[in-house]
């Protein structure tokens, strides 16, 4: 077994718990990126799922802590059937953006851009982000 997902079949899936700060943040894209290379999608949907995954991480670790200690991040992924699937998800509470002269604030456009399907779940304890894409073999 080469370690690829044939089209149609479960891949195992992808875990990893880190705190949400910059450069654990670096290697988890990193690892994901990997992860997602033995899926046999193009190229170019690696690249947007990495990029949307990435996006929300880096939301959790900027919003959910801010003024506090980093907190935990959780990322799973999960590849069956035709879909592939990314949930993000943090412990924090977010607080509102701070004033940025409309330099910012386009993350959640962006995950939405790139994903097929993106949905952003607030909870008491945290909030979770989901971003779903319907497989594009290579």
């Amino acid at each position: 077994m080469t370690g690829r997902a044939a089209e149609g079949r479960t891949a195992p899936g992808f875990r990893r718990r880190v705190t949400a700060a910059p450069e654990p943040l670096i290697g988890l894209r990193r690892a994901l990126a990997t992860w997602l290379a033995g899926l046999g999608v193009r190229i170019e949907q690696q690249e947007d799922v990495v990029m949307a995954s990435y996006e929300a991480m880096a939301n959790s670790a900027e919003h959910a802590y801010r003024g506090r200690d980093p907190g935990e991040l959780d990322v799973t992924a999960t590849a069956g059937g035709d879909t592939i699937t990314v949930v993000v998800t943090d412990y924090g509470r977010w607080l509102p953006p701070r004033s940025t002269n409309g330099l910012r604030g386009r993350g959640l456009p962006l995950m939405r851009g790139l994903a097929h399907e993106s949905k952003c779940v607030q909870r008491p304890d945290g909030t979770t982000v989901i971003l779903s894409w319907r497989r594009e073999p290579a």
